[in-house]
């Protein structure tokens, strides 16, 4: 069984050292002065790390050359010696703390921006970009992003950069005293960066990469099962979606191994160049110190000069596994830094100023991007100021694209929609949206109060406000009876609340946004008599003054609209009011009425007719 989940464009490959590179001074640069002061307390600290080696050499030839009792001068140099020794060790210990303090100050505010930015842009892609990926690996991605700022910076700033200035600080001071030992650690450094590049491009990389896709999949599909949660109990299908993701984390669980197993191997290859590179420098030391041409601290130099190396490139595996990691794993947020949202307002974009609420289309031609759903061929359509229109029509006729290029969810391909004669695509996005209130057949609410909720619409609302929006939406009565009243949290997407409380929410919420424009898209087929007539009158309520387009499914709601119009395969087949269509014989108008009352579901004919024609009902779009 293949289980395959929805990925960005350029997943699978890898975004590249230059392109992290220039993602990460993006952020550095925003803030110089903590970053300045981050750099130069770092490098304070690895110049006395360099001159520990010097230091402890002098404090041993100052023992080691002393008589015994020692003379004063001895004595003096011995304390001298130790003192700088000490003096090293405060020295680094200062610097080092101290640039940690300012690099977690810039961390912070770092991560904070990147989280912040990819959200911005991700909540501004495209509506098909969205309904192509899973919620839950999308925001894992985000989160995940952030955290793996933290480790490449960390690694970099805290591991690769001490390692490699000390380790050019070390070679040069070693050829200053011995230029052929300094040469054979120039040289065993040299392989050892080669080999461990080379080996993490052909084998780590790689493998890292898929292991992190698989984490994606694993998270987007827990994810989707609990949002989905009451489908999955409804079906009682558990065990199913346990099965889902076992397959799925079994696949990560191998992927994982792999990876960690290739870096094993890695660093098996690099022990082998230290334990050469302790060989040769410790090796050549000894057969200077037997010519007598180094004395005891000049050993002591040299055998800490090679743990100080030591230290830091054994460190270096563990530093390029996380650096490889990270890299990895920051990928997604670079991309979402480097791909400009679908919708950006424009540089010469003016907010829509809308006084009567005066719509039409154009010569509208749209298809969409993958090919599915309705399209439009020079559709024309014009909806006059204050006018109460519904659509109509079978499933995938062209109601609800009419809505969405409305509101400017896709772009066009061709012609205008104008409102109050002001083209749309010359607007903002956001200006065109508050102008028009959306009540969905399907309200989503947020895991909030039902002040917020209803507020949302308009944050700055008193609560006055809020509770007259819910009396006119007729949902003030069930909310005084919930224990918290108006601060009740209405759960994930509003699942403690019924059908119809949720609608009239969403309802309430287009009273208080009090825009010229309405977008009913009914939904009270599968409400009771009495919840449907509370929405109802509060949906005529709210009806009353604006331009109102209703996608209609039920045709007690169409009786009240001043023009119908009948849609089929994107085009307008008829228009004009109820009673006007209901006289017309033979009809698609009243061929969808005559089927609704007789509940038949079969398609509507070519020719029309009250025959083998599929309903309009609830769910159908």
């Amino acid at each position: 069984m293949t289980i395959q989940m929805n990925e960005s464009p350029d997943t699978g490959k890898g975004v590249g050292a230059v392109r992290i590179a220039r993602f990460l001074w993006s952020y550095w640069r925003r803030f110089p002065l903590v970053a300045l002061t981050t750099l130069g307390l770092m490098l304070a600290s690895i110049v006395f790390d360099v001159l520990f080696p010097i230091v402890s050499g002098r404090l041993v030839d100052a023992v080691a050359k002393a008589g015994f009792p020692p003379a004063a001068s001895e004595t003096m140099a011995a304390w001298i010696a130790l003192a700088l020794f000490v003096g090293q060790t405060v020295g680094f210990q200062i610097t080092r703390r101290t640039s940690m303090v300012f690099w977690g100050m810039l961390a912070t505010r770092v991560m904070r921006a990147i989280v912040d930015e990819a959200f911005h842009r991700v909540q501004r892609y495209s509506t098909d970009w969205h309904s192509s990926n899973f919620a839950g690996a999308t925001v894992r991605k985000i989160t995940r992003g952030m955290w793996a700022y933290d480790a490449l910076a960390d690694t970099l700033f805290m591991g690769f950069l001490p390692t490699v200035l000390v380790m050019v600080g070390i070679t040069l001071s070693l050829m200053f005293y011995w230029p052929l030992v300094g040469l054979y650690v120039l040289a065993g450094t040299i392989a050892y960066a080669g080999v461990t590049i080379l080996l993490l491009r052909r084998f780590v990389a790689p493998r890292n990469r898929l292991s992190v896709a698989a984490d994606s999949a694993v998270g987007g599909a827990i994810a989707d099962a609990i949002t989905c949660n009451t489908v999955v109990k409804s079906f009682g299908t558990e065990p199913r979606e346990d099965n889902r993701l076992g397959l799925l984390s079994h696949d990560w669980s191998l992927k994982a191994m792999y990876a960690w197993r290739t870096m094993d191997f890695v660093m098996m290859a690099q022990m082998g160049v230290l334990v050469l590179l302790q060989l040769g420098l410790l090796g050549l030391v000894i057969r200077y110190w037997t010519a007598g041409e180094a004395t005891p601290g000049d050993v002591a130099y040299a055998m800490t000069s090679y743990l100080l190396i030591s230290g830091y490139m054994r460190d270096v595996g563990f530093h390029v596994q996380n650096l490889q990691r990270g890299a990895n794993e920051i990928e997604d947020v670079i991309r979402f830094a480097e791909n400009e949202p679908a919708e950006p307002a424009g540089p010469h974009a003016v907010p829509l100023a809308v006084q009567g609420g005066d719509i039409r289309f154009d010569h509208v031609s749209f298809a969409y991007p993958n090919g599915k759903g309705a399209v439009y061929r020079g559709l024309e359509a014009h909806v006059k100021p204050g006018e109460k229109v519904a659509l109509v029509g079978r499933s995938g006729s062209g109601k609800t694209t009419f809505v969405k290029l409305m509101q400017r969810l896709y772009d066009l391909d061709d012609g205008r929609i104008l409102i109050d004669g002001q083209d749309i695509a010359g607007v903002t996005r956001e200006s065109l949206r508050r102008s028009v209130a959306l009540v969905p057949q399907e309200p989503m609410l947020f895991h909030r109060s039902l002040a917020e909720n209803i507020a949302y619409a308009r944050p700055g609302a008193t609560p006055a406000e809020v509770e007259e929006a819910a009396r006119l939406a007729n949902a003030h009565e069930f909310i005084g009876k919930m224990p918290l009243g108006y601060d009740t949290l209405v759960g994930e997407r509003g699942v403690k609340l019924s059908g119809g409380e949720r609608q009239r929410i969403a309802i309430a919420r287009a009273f208080l946004a009090d825009a010229p424009i309405l977008v009913l898209d009914e939904a009270t087929s599968s409400l009771d008599s009495e919840t449907e007539e509370l929405i109802q009158d509060a949906m005529d309520r709210l009806m009353e003054g604006r331009t109102t387009i209703v996608v209609a499914h039920r045709f007690s709601t169409i009786r009240r609209m001043d023009r119908i119009l009948v849609f089929e395969e994107g085009r307008i087949v008829e228009e004009g009011s109820h009673a006007e269509l209901m006289a017309r014989k033979g009809g698609r108008f009243r061929a969808l009425h005559a089927v609704q009352l007789a509940g038949i579901r079969d398609a509507v004919p070519e020719g029309g007719g009250p025959e083998n024609v599929e309903p309009e009902t609830a769910g159908n779009r």
